[in-house]
């Protein structure tokens, strides 16, 4: 699966989204509520950019987000152990990659923009966090 910049901005917006402040003794990418919302969140849009009949629910995800930062903030995180995730290049592109592989593993194909639809429409019947995040 070819790296677009859809799941990467995804991505990206999420951690980003968080940066209201955020620190405890664990790393941030070590708390696994944060981990796999960034990770639902990349994987609804790129659900929803890659099946025309599937749209994300944009007013739920940034709610999504909010939720993801208060975690963060009741688990202590700092500014700066928050902003220093945002920034964390590395951590971007291994959220990119496990979002990517559970795609696949759920039967994504590259260029079948029926099987991103499956996909999607499976989720949103599952009612999980991917599907929450579309309709």
């Amino acid at each position: 699966m070819k790296k677009t910049p859809a799941i990467a901005l995804a991505i990206c917006a999420a951690v980003a989204g968080l940066s209201g402040a955020v620190s405890a003794d664990p790393a941030l990418k070590d708390v696994a509520h944060v981990r796999e919302g960034l990770i639902a969140t990349g994987m609804a849009l790129e659900l929803s950019n890659r099946c025309s009949s599937i749209s994300p629910r944009r007013i739920r995800g940034i709610n999504y987000l909010f939720s993801l930062r208060k975690n963060a903030f009741d688990l202590g995180f700092s500014r700066a152990e928050v902003d220093a995730y945002v920034n964390d290049k590395t951590e971007e592109n291994r959220l990119i990659e496990i979002a990517y592989g559970r795609l696949r593993e759920l039967g994504t194909v590259a260029g079948d923009e029926a099987s991103y639809c499956a996909v999607g429409r499976g989720e949103i019947a599952k009612g999980n966090a991917i599907g929450r995040l579309l309709r």
